[in-house]
C-alpha cells in the first residue's frame, strides 16, 4: 500500500456547550437520528453526493472553525427553519459558478453551516 494518495474524510464532530440544545437543533433541522449519551452518535444519512465529488478546502479567516456543508431540498425553507430553531442567517443564497446554489447559517452556538440546494 502506498502512502502518497489522498486520505478521505471519515469523521466529523460538533463540539457543543449545550449538547441537548445542539442535538435537538440538528435532529430537527436535518432529520438526523442522534443517540442520547455523552457521545451523541449521528446515524449516516442517505442520498449523499457522489464520494468522488466530496471535496473541501482551507480558507484564511479571522478565527478557526469547522464548517459543515449539508445538502437540503429547499434553501429558503431550511433557512427559515434554522431561525425558528434558534439559528441565524449568515448569507443569503448565491450561485457558485458551474456549481450549486448555497447559503450559510449558524447553529444556536454560532457554528457555521453551508446549506447546499439539492
Amino acid at each position: 500500500m502506498t502512502e502518497d494518495w489522498a486520505r478521505p474524510v471519515v469523521h466529523w464532530e460538533i463540539i457543543a456547550k449545550d449538547q441537548t440544545k445542539m442535538r435537538d437543533f440538528y435532529a430537527q433541522m436535518f432529520n438526523w437520528k442522534i443517540a442520547d449519551g455523552p457521545i451523541a452518535l449521528v446515524d449516516a444519512g442517505i442520498g449523499a453526493p457522489d464520494p468522488e465529488q466530496f471535496t473541501g478546502h482551507i480558507l484564511p479567516g479571522d478565527a478557526s472553525r469547522v464548517v459543515l456543508d449539508i445538502q437540503v431540498l429547499d434553501l429558503r425553507a431550511s433557512m427559515a427553519k434554522a431561525e425558528q430553531l434558534g439559528g441565524s442567517i449568515i448569507s443569503q443564497p448565491f450561485d457558485v459558478p458551474n456549481g450549486p446554489t448555497i447559503a450559510r447559517i449558524a447553529d444556536p452556538e454560532g457554528n457555521h453551516i453551508g446549506l447546499v440546494q439539492q
